[in-house]
Parts: C-alpha cells; sequence; structure tokens
C-alpha cells in the first residue's frame, strides 16, 4: 500500500471488510491499516498468512474472522465478534464479490440463487448489522462495492450485472433512510482492475487492449486507486457524500 493522502479521522476507527484477505480486499485492509484504523474482515480461505504480513508491517494484525458471507447468521456474528474486539463498526466495506462468467441458457435456478447471496444478499445484511451497530456509535460509512459492469451493459455474465445494479439501488435507498442517524451510504463502481485472478482469467492481450480504447486515461488500473476512492469515502473528508455511486474506471463510463 502507497499511502497517497492521511485521513486523519480514520484512525482508531472500527472498520469492517468483506474478501479483505486477497485482491483488492487485501490492498484495503493493509490501506485502513495504514490510516490507523483497526482493521475487521472476513473470507472463506485462511488469511494466517497475510494476516502475519500485515502485523509485520504496521506493528498490530488485523482481526481474521473466517466464513462465507453467504452464511448470513454467520456474517452477522462475524461483524458481533469484531464491535467485542474494535468496538462498534464505524466503516463497512462490501467488497466481496463473484464475477463469475455464465450464459444466459445454462443459468439455473440454483446458480442464480448463489450468484444474488453472495454479490446481492450478502451485502443488503451485512448493512443490516453495521446499521444497527453505527447507531450506537452515533455515525458510520458504509461502502457498497457494485460495478461498472451493468453500466456498460457487460455480456457474460448477467447475474452478476444484475446484483451490480441492485447494490447501487440499495445503496441509494439506504442512504435516505440512515441519513438521519449520521451514517452514509455510498456505493463505489470499480473498472477493471488488474488483480492476479483477473490476469489469471481474463485479461488477454486483446481484451486488455480492447478495454484500453475505451478509457480516457491510458492506464490499467491498480488496487490502489480503489484504496484511495475507499478512503476518501470511509473517511468525513467526504462527509457531505452519501447516497452517490462513485465510479474509478479511467473514464471508461459517463455518469451524471
Amino acid at each position: 500500500m502507497t499511502k497517497t493522502a492521511t485521513f486523519h479521522d480514520l484512525s482508531g476507527q472500527s472498520v469492517y471488510i468483506t474478501g479483505g484477505g486477497n485482491g483488492i480486499g487485501a490492498a484495503l485492509t493493509d490501506g485502513f491499516m495504514g490510516q490507523g484504523a483497526n482493521v475487521a474482515f472476513i473470507g472463506r480461505s485462511d488469511a494466517s498468512k497475510f494476516v502475519a504480513e500485515m502485523e509485520m508491517k504496521h506493528g498490530r494484525a488485523p482481526l481474521f474472522l473466517q466464513g462465507d458471507i453467504t452464511d448470513t447468521e454467520l456474517l452477522q456474528k462475524t461483524m458481533r465478534q469484531a464491535s467485542k474486539v474494535h468496538g462498534p463498526i464505524t466503516v463497512l466495506v462490501n467488497n466481496a464479490a463473484n464475477d463469475d462468467r455464465h450464459e444466459l441458457d445454462k443459468v439455473t435456478t440454483d446458480y442464480w440463487d448463489w450468484m444474488q447471496a453472495i454479490n446481492l444478499k450478502s451485502y443488503f445484511f451485512s448493512c443490516q448489522e453495521a446499521a444497527r451497530q453505527m447507531q450506537t456509535a452515533g455515525f458510520g460509512s458504509i461502502i457498497n462495492f457494485s460495478s461498472i459492469s451493468y453500466m456498460m451493459g457487460g455480456a457474460g455474465y448477467t447475474a452478476y450485472t444484475t446484483a451490480n445494479g441492485g447494490i447501487t439501488a440499495m445503496s441509494r435507498s439506504l442512504a435516505r433512510e440512515l441519513g438521519p442517524d449520521k451514517i452514509r451510504v455510498n456505493a463505489l463502481a470499480p473498472g477493471w482492475v488488474l488483480t492476479p485472478k483477473q490476469m489469471d482469467k481474463w485479461a488477454t492481450p486483446d481484451a486488455l487492449a480492447a478495454h484500453l480504447e475505451k478509457q480516457c486515461l491510458k492506464e490499467y488500473l491498480d488496487p490502489q486507486d480503489i484504496v484511495d476512492a475507499v478512503l476518501f469515502l470511509a473517511s468525513k473528508t467526504s462527509r457531505m457524500m452519501t447516497g452517490q455511486c462513485v465510479v474509478v474506471d479511467g473514464g471508461t463510463v459517463v455518469t451524471g
């Protein structure tokens, strides 16, 4: 993590990140810890090695709570566990997602339900638990990861893009509902961030070149580009921003 700005009010904050042990999520954990925040994260795979790396780097370890975000009861339980260690959650980052590719004709009801459970249902119920804790704290910031995929009308993963559109709509409604409690809710829509997973599965030379042609800025997105935007949305620097969908994509789509 390269610190490009310091958000002093994030120091000591209780932060919970879904999927915070790998990919963009790991960069988020690193970024928040670099700001002095107390980070807890959930992930399915063992993250002991990553936790040890963070402890070596920052002098303290993030709280890793192993589990599957599609298990709603477990998800909310881990959030309550985090609050016992770090105090009520004041920043929630819903980052975990699965952009598995699929053809329309091959989607079953079980597959559809599984994709929505990961990419939308878990977001709603983590927001539900976070809101309870933020109401106790008296403030909070929720950042829900959406994607430009649904804005572009991306084909080949309709269950995923459907969830992305739902995340943005949900964030706007929750912003209205939770605003009186000084809880801000924003969506963040990244472009194509070149994580190891993306490079391994879909980032062929031709695909990369075609996507870069669509961007105004002719540079590939790095996880740090997303971390910086999330830190801003979590901080009181953005205290009057809520109900928004912030796009970080190098200028691929145009909003407004």
